[in-house]
């Protein structure tokens, strides 16, 4: 069943826009519509994120933590509920919070990051909002999918997707001990999907991107969102200042683990997925 939001984006906004803006504006206009809309639990997220730390007091009974917690879950729910995502979507962003929080759990006692302030809602010292911030990575993309209509087409045979995607999770845990093979991994992402494109329709058209840059591209948003979670001293990296930017390599890392998330989404929204090049229309 079609969210009534999408429906709205498709059946109204999408009129409007066309008649009231030049055609290049308007599908512009509406690109960037369907796309924050598809990152509502991100955005959301990081609001949360903002505001807290903005009137947050040590003294409150409350931590900061914990009520993140406590507001992702809500949101979560309502997410459920008003149908924006579908059960069969939140088992995958399910597993999205259970891989992200051992990884957390991983990192954090290597000294990859640390978070200063304390909790009760943790596990291993990591507050258990965390891994709903890898699953807002799944929502996006499964949202995404479904909002742009996207298919991915020629796409390459499942079983090498997977086998790549599950290298690139395993080095982040194996580099810390053995060679990190990330360059490998990169040119695997490329070597593997450089033929796919991804086809959406931000308007009335359909449009294409390869699917590397679309990663790059969404690699780049959430480097900019490991700002946010920095800047508001939510978490922070050895060594890194107040109001020094992320170290450019977590974009590297953030692609990576893109292909990771992407997979993860294909093993329920397989109907997107065309093992042959197409031009494709409205699903």
């Amino acid at each position: 069943m079609t969210e009534r939001g999408v429906s709205y984006l498709d059946g109204r906004l999408a009129p409007r826009a066309h008649a009231a803006l030049p055609g290049w504006l308007a599908e512009g206009f509406m690109f960037l519509a369907k796309l924050l809309w598809s990152a509502l639990f991100a955005v959301l997220i990081l609001g949360a994120i903002i505001i807290s730390r903005l009137i947050w007091q040590h003294d409150w009974v409350l931590a900061r933590y914990d009520a993140l917690v406590i507001f992702v879950v809500a949101t979560q729910i309502l997410f459920l509920v008003t149908r924006l995502e579908s059960w069969e979507e939140a088992k995958v962003i399910f597993l999205f919070h259970v891989t992200g929080t051992v990884m957390e759990i991983f990192k954090l006692a290597q000294g990859s990051w640390d978070y200063p302030e304390q909790g009760i809602l943790e596990i291993g010292g990591v507050p258990l909002f965390t891994g709903f911030m890898y699953a807002a990575v799944g929502s996006f993309i499964a949202r995404a999918i479904r909002i742009f209509h996207m298919q991915f087409a020629p796409y390459p045979a499942f079983p090498l997707t997977f086998a790549l995607a599950l290298a690139i999770y395993v080095n982040f845990f194996t580099h810390h001990y053995v060679w990190d093979i990330r360059w490998v991994l990169f040119a695997a992402t490329i070597a593997l999907y450089w033929r796919t494109r991804i086809w959406f329709f931000p308007a009335r058209r359909p449009r294409w991107v390869p699917l590397p840059a679309a990663a790059a591209f969404a690699a780049l948003l959430l480097w900019v969102a490991e700002n946010v979670g920095t800047l508001t001293q939510t978490w922070a990296y050895p060594g890194q200042g107040a109001f020094q930017l992320v170290n450019i390599a977590k974009f590297g890392s953030w692609y990576l683990l893109l292909y990771v998330s992407f997979v993860t989404v294909t093993l329920v929204l397989r109907d997107a997925l065309i093992p042959h090049p197409v031009r494709p229309t409205p699903r």
